[in-house]
């Protein structure tokens, strides 16, 4: 098979539960600047925070905020090991970071001011990130911005794009790489008080369903699909009725054993690699299983070539989705510590805490360089609780 380039967005490219946890090395070198004045030479990504109109739909449009006037944002590329730099202008009147989303890079430029990486300054302000990206595979970039109880703001916001790190003599056997980012738009809170968010309208690549391009594909291509769920809040399950997704990367990482599934589980801040083979000619969805998220935007159309017509949903039988699934037989060394972290409500329902205790009073979690941790994480909830943490990987056993 020959790799072929993404099937692009609106705008193109800009180019250039047990737990085992293993830490990496710190890069060798980072460098993070409030330019002023402008610098004389010229930065391989630019990147503009602004308000935009979006239109999900034709008579459908909303307010937000994007990176260069469009939602997602630009698709990024950098090959692994070669130094970039972007320069982040920031035209709102709230100061913002950008979030490296997967990236083994320093805190400084990481992007999360609990970590010290400083803000892109308001009004016209500017930054400058420097890094070599790293590992190889499907990351995305955000805002890192404190939302709260704003739902204008952060990751509920059009703050998000695809990055792939690509890494020399990855032979791609697939024919055509395709993006697809889930978010929702309209979120308010349920009820009084609470912090539980719903949403009035989805989307996949910035469009709700029927109103954006399809995908075309021709029969007997193998398509990579790169999905990211840019979600605020919401765990989505995908589909592609008569198909199949043989996983391939999970966050952007190798599986030990890639399997075909016939749904996808994707929680927010989570990405999936996932290879189909178009061997079902017709017009399809690719979408939400859940129907009632679906018809509020959750889909995208697969469209083969010399087809015509709606798409159209097929009946998807019960799957229960486990990481297992993808897991080795390798022996697992022990690890060095063991912790847990018990995820749990408050008694008023309007927070949560981790080991009895509710962020920023949250007790530190105090580990070594160059050991493995193996954590429980014990979530004494009904709710999905997925775990990001930034510059480190994890493997499940």
């Amino acid at each position: 098979m020959i790799r072929r380039r993404f099937l692009a967005l609106s705008c193109g490219w800009i180019s250039s539960a047990a737990i085992a946890i293993a830490q990496h090395e710190r890069p060798a070198s980072s460098q993070l600047s409030n330019l002023s004045p402008q610098p004389t030479d010229e930065a391989d990504i630019k990147l503009r925070i602004g308000a935009v109109t979006l239109e999900l739909a034709p008579k459908r449009s909303i307010k937000t905020i994007a990176y260069n006037g469009q939602v997602p944002g630009p698709i990024l590329s950098a090959r692994l090991g070669k130094p970039v730099t972007v320069d982040v202008w920031n035209d709102t009147n709230d100061e913002d970071l950008v979030h490296w989303h997967g990236f083994h890079i320093p805190p400084d430029v990481d992007g999360s001011i609990e970590e010290g990486t400083p803000p892109v300054p308001p009004n016209g302000g500017r930054r400058r990130y420097a890094f070599t990206p790293g590992p190889a595979g499907t990351r995305w970039y955000h805002s890192h911005a404190m939302a709260g109880r704003n739902l204008k703001k952060g990751t509920y916001t059009g703050q998000f794009g695809l990055f792939v790190v690509e890494a020399d003599g990855d032979p791609g056997a697939y024919d055509q790489e395709v993006p697809i980012l889930l978010h929702e738009w309209e979120p308010r809170f349920t009820e009084q008080g609470a912090l539980d968010v719903a949403f009035r309208y989805f989307s996949i690549n910035g469009k709700m369903l029927g109103a954006g391009e399809p995908i075309r594909v021709q029969p007997s291509q193998r398509v990579l699909f790169r999905i990211v769920n840019a979600s605020a809040t919401l765990q989505h399950r995908l589909a592609l009725p008569g198909h199949t997704f043989q996983v391939t990367a999970l966050d952007g990482n190798p599986v030990p054993v890639p399997r075909h599934v016939p749904i996808l589980e994707i929680g927010p801040g989570e990405r999936v690699d996932a290879i189909v083979e178009m061997n079902r000619p017709g017009v399809w969805i690719l979408g939400e299983v859940r129907t009632d998220w679906r018809t509020a935007g959750m889909g995208i159309a697969i469209e083969y070539a010399g087809q015509q017509g709606p798409p159209q949903w097929g009946r998807i039988g019960p799957f229960v989705w486990d990481y297992g699934l993808f897991g080795g037989t390798d022996t697992v060394p022990e690890p060095d510590e063991r912790l847990t972290l018990v995820i749990r409500p408050t008694s008023d329902g309007h927070h949560w805490t981790i080991n009895g205790k509710s962020y920023p009073r949250t007790a530190p979690i105090v580990v070594r360089a160059n050991r493995r941790y193996r954590w429980i994480l014990d979530n004494q909830s009904a709710d999905n609780h997925p775990i990001h943490l930034h510059r480190h990987t994890f493997s499940w056993h």
